[in-house]
């Protein structure tokens, strides 16, 4: 029986464990879940209304479009097009009227708006190129000396 007992105890130390060879991918699913969960709920908040490129006021200046157009705000709200001022109510007619002139591609509006006008003007004239179908904004600023 001592014989029996000794070879039992043999065997158990001679078996080695063989590696695992699956992976648990539990826990990755769970991560990619919370992931596709913080996005789904991210996602709407990074779109915004009016789709504009701005430049920083530190930034180099832009090489110059010839297919561009400026539009003006001077400060007592009245708008330009290329310098040619637009009688109040006459923004939209004056857009459909580039549009008509023009090629099937739009070209890049520059937008100048003077300092002391409402954001609510500005924001305004943002809308009717929009809806004119002016997508590519750029804005116009003076070059600063300083960081902000």
């Amino acid at each position: 029986m001592a014989m029996g007992l000794h070879a039992s105890s043999r065997r158990g130390r001679s078996r080695r464990r063989a590696p695992m060879a699956e992976i648990n991918v539990t826990p990755f699913v769970d991560v990619m879940l919370v992931l596709l969960i913080i996005f789904m709920v991210t996602a709407p908040l990074l779109a915004s209304g009016v789709p504009v490129e701005l430049p920083e006021s530190r930034a180099n200046p832009l090489d110059q479009d010839p297919d561009q157009i400026t539009v003006a705000v001077d400060s007592d709200g009245l708008i330009y097009i290329d310098d040619v001022a637009i009688e109040p109510g006459g923004f939209p007619v004056a857009l459909d009227e580039i549009i008509a002139e023009g090629s099937n591609e739009k070209p890049i509006v520059a937008l100048r708006a003077d300092r002391s006008i409402d954001y609510g003007r500005v924001m305004a004239v943002m809308g009717e190129l929009n809806r004119a179908g002016f997508n590519s904004i750029t804005m116009i600023s003076d070059s600063s000396s300083e960081a902000p």
